[in-house]
């Protein structure tokens, strides 16, 4: 592992740097909103016009990066995204920090191509797995990091922006400097929805209900805590110790999603959930102890749906086609991401703050309606499934799918470096679930 940090830690740095900028920036944008009693569906507006960024950077990345190359790209990426957090001190008008939401999006999705471009190129095949986990940690840490600012800079004035203007300055360093070779062209990966919807319905339908769920509590969190009377170091706090959740559950959960019907895992989970978003949405204000333990509790499961969705869907994807797989993941995550936020604020307008629980509560239990393990047909299953469980961080492009060590290296290589032909059209596509028969002659039991 040292020796994979010191091949990596000038990337790993410029992750760490985007993530402290991104986690810092959706918290004070949000806690700002509520010191200037500003409603919920702003804030909540704010964090879909970021997902919605992400989502069309996904497109626009890959042709910027053919167009001037990958450092080209990286650094004026990086100066929209610093000259857009700045903007939202220059300018009090909401509508105009809409669109520098977006422009953020946008511009870090273009920088995660380039940084995973060239953890995947660098990468050799049996260090992959090692070089993906550093990934994870810098993304992780960033995020918990960024929240922690807040609690040694409580004020919530300009100084907190130039900070985040700042991180995204930094994470240029590094890949400015950098005396590697230029990674190879990309190439996007083609979608093909129907193939998939057909596929792994209920993996599309867990990652659009983990969408929704985590990018209402990456925007509205904040917002809760703050209108449940928290100060802003509490609040840092409160969100820091949700995300180290999210991360500290990931390794047991990829021991229990390695000997366990995935599936069953994933309506667990979200039963789970529902039970225990459920304190907080029923107390209009929640005592401190239980909101920090509620909110601990429920962030360790909320962030469990989409790494168990990712695996489960591997398990029915042949290897060919798992990296345009997980650009259908992530497109799918992030139109919920940008869904959630809209409707969350405005039921935490209409009808308080403890709506936010109570909408993960409710979208928790769809989920367990939706998800049935019984009608999982093993038709498509690969033969080594169930795969190994690969944790799984959000931040990322649809590019970090090579860096999975599920994915086969020469065809990591044909997509990065050849023009893609997508595959021909099956005659016949068996899907992952039937809902005309709820007991199909085949099962899998993962």
């Amino acid at each position: 592992m040292r020796q994979i940090w010191k091949s990596f830690r000038a990337l790993y740095f410029a992750s760490l740097m985007m993530l402290i900028g991104s986690g810092l920036l959706s918290t004070y944008l949000a806690l700002r909103l509520a010191a200037e009693h500003v409603d919920g569906l702003w804030v909540g507006a704010l964090m879909a016009a970021n997902y919605f960024g992400l989502v069309l950077g996904g497109k626009i990345g890959h042709r910027l990066i053919a167009r001037v190359g990958h450092i080209r790209a990286y650094a004026t990426c990086a100066g929209f995204v610093g000259a857009a957090v700045l903007g939202h001190g220059l300018i009090d008008w909401l509508p105009a920090w809409l669109f520098l939401r977006m422009i953020v999006g946008l511009g870090m999705m273009c920088q995660y191509m380039v940084i995973e471009s060239w953890l995947n190129e660098q990468a050799e095949a049996k260090q992959r797995g090692l070089v993906f986990s550093g990934y994870m940690i810098a993304s992780y840490l960033g995020l918990i990091l960024g929240q922690m600012i807040l609690v040694m800079h409580p004020t919530l004035g300009l100084e907190l922006l130039m900070v985040v203007a700042m991180c995204f300055a930094l994470c240029l360093v590094p890949v400015a400097m950098t005396r590697r070779i230029h990674p190879a062209p990309l190439h996007p990966a083609p979608l093909e929805p129907r193939f998939f919807m057909k596929r792994v319905p209920q993996s599309l339908t867990t990652v659009l209900g983990g969408g929704i769920i985590v990018g209402s509590f990456y925007g509205l969190a904040p917002l809760y805590a703050s209108q449940q009377g928290l100060s802003t170091e509490q609040v840092g706090l409160f969100m820091g110790s949700c995300i180290f959740a999210g991360f500290l559950v990931q390794w047991p959960l990829g021991w229990l999603s390695d000997r366990y019907d995935r599936a069953l895992l994933i309506r667990s989970s979200a039963f789970l959930l529902a039970l225990a978003s459920l304190p907080l949405a029923i107390m209009s204000h929640a005592p401190l102890e239980v909101l920090f333990a509620a909110g601990f509790v429920v962030s360790l499961l909320q962030f469990c749906l989409y790494p168990l969705a990712v695996a489960f869907s591997n398990d029915h994807i042949e290897g060919d086609r798992r990296v345009s797989l997980t650009a259908m993941l992530l497109m799918t995550y992030g139109i919920g991401a940008s869904i959630g936020p809209l409707v969350a604020g405005v039921l935490m307008k209409l009808f308080g703050s403890q709506m936010l629980y109570a909408f993960f509560s409710f979208f928790a239990l769809l989920l367990v309606w939706r998800i049935r393990p019984k009608a999982v047909t093993n038709l498509h299953q690969v033969d080594d499934a169930p795969l190994q469980h690969v944790v799984m961080p959000e931040a990322m492009s649809p590019l970090g799918a090579a860096l999975d060590p599920r994915v086969d290296e020469q065809i990591v290589l044909d997509q990065m470096c050849d023009s893609i032909v997508p595959a021909p059209p099956e005659a016949e596509v068996l899907p992952e679930v039937d809902d005309s028969d709820p007991e199909p002659a085949h099962k899998s039991s993962n």
